[in-house]
């Protein structure tokens, strides 16, 4: 440190500082700092520095085995873009796997027994029970695509409530008044705030809010189950995510129904299911990018101030437009 304090006529400490990611030195001569270590042959010390601050530079990323499954693509993408960040910052991401008996037994993950991590992101909502047994732990964690009310830990998440209430705007002005909903209410926050943006859509337009429209996606598990169909089809159906609007749109198909013609679909994430779909869905994009840097900023702040608290950060969707949504058929009953 000392040689390249001496080849820029800097101070030691301000190229400690620099290679280190500390305050007080500018962006720019911190890049000028780096790319002379990196053309002197410097290597960091990844195991020194541990000792020295008493950090492992891990992070651990807990996921519920439900949502890991071959046709879950989401949550990969999320874990992908965290671990990018992490290794951007000096950190690495260590992915644990929270299975269905461990949630239930109430076993907290060995990462966290073992002190093999400096804290947490809990990517995927887990059960009431779990979310008590993370808050008790001694050590920083952030919710990821989830929060919940009586936990006192910082979330982020996808604007869903005001996502879903634009998109069933959109249908709303399509000509649509017969909408459902597609989606366990008591399965996550997610789905119960973009269930909540599509019944504000209603409100505002004077449509009734249709019980039988309210249809069920998944078990308790999470585990998804046959969409039952009322015996009079809707014109549209709003999905709380692009696997079940996939679902639903090969059901339909398989039952002569033809979408758009006859009923439109929307979805939501815009992951692989969107564009595998025929026709190809019109959905919400979530920011995985943006959800995942915030999340991994957020979790580095609290492990340098524990005691710093970020609450619930939104992050915005868009809706973006395909070829799974028409006018309704012009026989379509028309409440108003």
């Amino acid at each position: 440190m000392r040689d390249i304090a001496d080849r820029l006529g800097v101070s030691s400490v301000t190229v400690s500082k620099a290679l280190n990611d500390k305050e007080g030195v500018s962006d720019e001569l911190k890049e000028k700092i780096k790319a002379l270590a990196v053309e002197m042959g410097y290597r960091f010390n990844a195991a020194a520095r541990s000792m020295k601050e008493g950090l492992t530079h891990n992070i651990g990323v807990i996921i519920p085995e439900r949502f890991t499954g071959p046709d879950q693509s989401f949550y990969v993408r999320v874990f992908q873009r965290i671990t990018k960040h992490l290794e951007d910052q000096g950190y690495y991401g260590i992915l644990h796997i929270l299975n269905e008996h461990d949630e239930k037994a109430l076993t907290l993950p060995r990462l966290y027994s073992e002190s093999k991590v400096d804290g947490f992101i809990v990517l995927g909502q887990i059960s009431k029970e779990y979310i008590e047994l993370v808050q008790s732990m001694e050590a920083p964690k952030i919710f990821l695509d989830f929060y919940d009310e009586h936990a006192d830990i910082d979330s982020v998440v996808t604007d869903n409530f005001y996502a879903a209430y634009e998109l069933t705007n959109y249908l709303v002005q399509q000509g649509h008044r017969q909408i459902a909903y597609v989606g366990n209410l008591y399965s996550t926050s997610s789905i119960q705030d973009r269930f909540l943006g599509y019944y504000k859509s209603l409100l505002e337009h004077r449509l009734p809010l249709n019980q039988e429209l309210v249809l069920n996606d998944r078990d308790e598990r999470g585990t998804f189950v046959e969409i039952e169909l009322p015996e009079e089809l809707p014109t549209a159906f709003v999905c709380n995510c692009d696997q079940v609007a996939h679902l639903l749109v090969q059901k339909l198909t398989s039952m002569g129904v033809r979408v758009p013609d006859q009923c439109s679909v929307v979805g939501f994430d815009n992951d692989i299911y969107a564009m595998l779909s025929d026709p190809k869905l019109t959905t919400v994009e979530v920011d995985v990018e943006h959800m995942a840097r915030t999340a991994v900023q957020s979790i580095l702040k609290k492990i340098e101030q524990p005691n710093r608290s970020f609450g619930r950060v939104q992050v915005k969707g868009n809706i973006i437009y395909r070829d799974s949504v028409s006018t309704p058929p012009a026989n379509a009953e028309h409440p108003l």
